[in-house]
């Protein structure tokens, strides 16, 4: 670690004026409780190797983060089993709307949280199964 830069931890984020909708939304893809929660302020899942924060702007600072229906954030998530995650998300109502993309790295689907984020939904071929 870098004296210059002592970075103990990284948290990716995502901003939102529907906090509700989309932490509801996260909370059953990964199916777990945000490990905080600040009602309608912040909401933090602990993911494998990931921390992912959701916050609400406050009013004064809302127009930094709109932006057009899609999302600016990708966020790629590993699956044991491609087709389970699609019915999953199917299930919650966010059907991805592509096919399955073959490349030489695994498959993988993109798919949208409420706010037009992206999710690539990624099957890896080392998977060993």
């Amino acid at each position: 670690m870098s004296d210059i830069f002592p970075c103990t931890q990284a948290i990716v984020t995502i901003a939102t004026v529907n906090i509700e909708r989309v932490v509801n939304f996260y909370t059953k893809l990964f199916q777990q409780q945000p490990i905080k929660l600040i009602p309608n302020v912040y909401a933090e899942f602990q993911l494998p190797s990931l921390r992912l924060g959701i916050f609400q702007p406050k009013s004064n600072h809302t127009s930094e983060f709109e932006h057009s229906r899609k999302g600016t954030i990708s966020l790629c998530l590993e699956v044991r089993d491609l087709e389970v995650a699609i019915a999953h998300l199917t299930n919650l109502g966010y059907t991805p709307p592509g096919n399955i993309i073959t490349a030489n790295h695994g498959r993988e689907i993109y798919a949208y949280d409420p706010d037009g984020n992206r999710l690539i939904l990624h099957q890896s071929n080392n998977f060993g199964f």
